[in-house]
């Protein structure tokens, strides 16, 4: 049973799990207006939990189910990116049309989005074994840009929900984590 659990095909299930409930209730008649939110928070939460691994390795080097989610993480990150695209999605949606998505871009809670999008891109492209071994050490200095794509979705979302303190909540544990493998 323990091995099931631990198969990628059920780990990639349980990732796919929340999208599918978003996506089902988007074809029940819900306004995507209504799964911007949650979809952009599953991304950003994946996100902060992909890079909160390295430090809690860190402090933890031992414990078993940290190295069990570090072996995985490329899926957390690669699913990360999926629910940004879902978040892109219902925000398309709601808008309504390309040229309205198009005039809100360059807003000051839209661009981060968009940037940090963008920057996770390569990221999720080259989250494969066969781009690890054709990049060999630059393989991990671009995956580092994972980092100013979660500054730039914080920043996102502050600015989009006019709400420092629930974005900073979420991303507190990141940054406390951080500071503990810098100290």
């Amino acid at each position: 049973m323990l091995r099931l659990f631990a198969s990628k095909p059920m780990l990639w299930t349980l990732l796919a799990l929340p999208a599918a409930w978003l996506c089902l209730r988007w074809a029940q008649g819900e306004w995507a207006e209504d799964l911007v939110a949650p979809s952009g928070e599953w991304s950003a939460g994946l996100l902060i939990f992909v890079l909160a691994l390295s430090p809690l390795a860190t402090l933890l080097p031992r414990w078993t189910p940290v190295r069990w989610l570090v072996a995985r993480r490329r899926a957390f990150g690669v699913a990360s990116f999926g629910y940004a695209l879902l978040h892109l999605l219902f925000y398309a949606a709601s808008m309504g049309t390309l040229a309205a998505v198009v005039d809100e871009a360059l807003l000051a809670g839209i661009w981060p989005g968009w940037a940090a999008l963008i920057v996770m891109v390569p990221l999720a492209l080259t989250s494969n074994d066969a781009a690890m071994r054709r990049m060999k050490a630059a393989w991990k200095r671009l995956q580092r840009l994972a980092y100013p794509a979660a500054v730039l979705t914080l920043l996102h979302w502050m600015l989009v929900h006019n709400s420092r303190a629930e974005a900073l909540l979420w991303f507190a544990p990141l940054a406390l984590l951080q500071l503990l493998r810098i100290g």
